[in-house]
């Protein structure tokens, strides 16, 4: 049998049809599997079915149909820890050699179906195709035919991977984290030059979070008492803290979004030290610092294919410590932490990650936000009395 027979055979020109619609069409991003023969696995988080695998292997019965859903089911409950995927996730199975003596009567599930798929033809008898990916047969269709058809789909293959490695190269280039300086810097001024005239004490007293003189109208104290610390430690731990997560944020999601995670985390900070802290006054950076760890694990979960590992290994345990350690150590204003900490990743929500946010995650997020902001205006003044 000559080479060409081989490569443009019905089972090998329908695969690549498929990968041309799932990859250029619909987004997904090949899978690499150990041990997977005859199979290639796409993934794409942001679609009801997140995994999509075209089986080219043969089955000749439902013994080797059965194993196939046991295996399938192994691959996804690890591609699911891999992924960090919170819910349950769906896969759909386009079978490439399926004979005919397989039964797919009881296969298809709410969170798996299979489509026996030799031929273009058998898109108009597959209701299950049809309803999950309605605009698949019209994507099928290809003028071209044999080397021309193998020249378009590999071409357009490539067009889109190296335009799609573009986009995430941009993302994660590294830029000059000139916010995150000038928040550092306005934290230390506000240190130094107090203490420089022998005011800190004066001006921690005139400009802290402190919930009584905010019911009564110094609203100021939201902001300014993120921007005040103690002494020169807690300064040098959360302006160390701002530095190293602040400007990979910073590089991350654009100095525009960045600012204004950091301001709405300060405050979301500040109301939850109002409600949960009674007259205890409060300072320091640490509330906002916390939303940028909040704002980081939203943006890790959108890119977790790219930082899962990172997210497990660093950036989970980092916000776990943290958290034991102010609700172990005598003066730390936990409340603050976890307010910003929430706050960050609503507000990451509602500004959306580039690339991966869609419009309707990004209104749900503002919607959320808002909300989530008058019920913690609320306790802080009026429950926190």
């Amino acid at each position: 049998m000559k080479r060409d027979d081989v490569l443009f055979d019905d089972k090998n020109i329908m695969a690549m049809k498929l990968l041309h619609y799932f990859i250029t069409e619909k987004n997904y991003n090949p899978i690499i599997l150990q041990g997977v023969e005859d199979e290639i696995w796409l993934e794409n988080l942001q679609e009801d079915y997140q995994v999509v695998r075209i089986v080219s292997g043969y089955i000749h019965n439902n013994e080797q149909f059965d194993f196939d859903k046991f295996k399938t089911k192994r691959i996804m409950n690890k591609i699911k820890r891999k992924t960090l995927s919170i819910f349950k996730m769906n896969v759909a199975s386009f079978f490439l050699n399926l004979s005919d003596n397989v039964d797919l009567k009881d296969a298809n599930t709410k969170n798996s179906i299979c489509i026996r798929l030799k031929e273009d033809t058998d898109l108009n008898k597959n209701e299950v195709a049809k309803k999950a990916f309605p605009d698949l047969k019209k994507k099928l269709k290809f003028t071209e035919k044999g080397t021309e058809l193998f020249m378009k789909i590999t071409g357009d293959i490539n067009k889109h991977n190296q335009e799609d490695a573009r986009k995430v190269e941009k993302v994660f280039r590294s830029k000059f984290p000139m916010v995150t300086y000038m928040l550092i810097a306005i934290n230390i001024i506000c240190f130094l030059v107090p203490a420089f005239f022998s005011e800190s004490n004066n001006v921690i007293l005139d400009f802290c979070v402190h919930g009584p003189s905010i019911r009564y109208g110094q609203y100021y104290r939201l902001l300014t008492g993120t921007f005040l610390h103690t002494g020169i430690m807690h300064l040098a731990f959360n302006c160390y803290a701002l530095y190293v997560l602040g400007s990979q944020l910073e590089s991350f999601l654009g100095k525009a979004k960045y600012i204004v995670i950091y301001l709405v985390s300060a405050i979301f900070g500040s109301l939850f030290s109002m409600t949960f802290n009674g007259d205890t006054a409060s300072i320091g950076a640490s509330g906002a610092v916390f939303g940028l760890m909040g704002a980081l694990l939203y943006f890790g979960y959108h890119y977790r294919v790219y930082l899962g590992n990172v997210i497990k290994s660093q950036i989970l345990p980092l916000v776990v410590i943290n958290l034991l350690i102010g609700f172990l150590t005598t003066g730390v204003d936990n409340a603050a932490h976890i307010g910003g900490l929430v706050g960050g990743a609503m507000i990451t929500m509602a500004l959306g990650v580039k690339n991966k946010s869609s419009w309707f995650e990004e209104v749900n997020g503002c919607i959320i936000t808002i909300l989530f902001m008058a019920f913690t205006i609320y306790m802080a003044f009026f429950y926190g009395l």
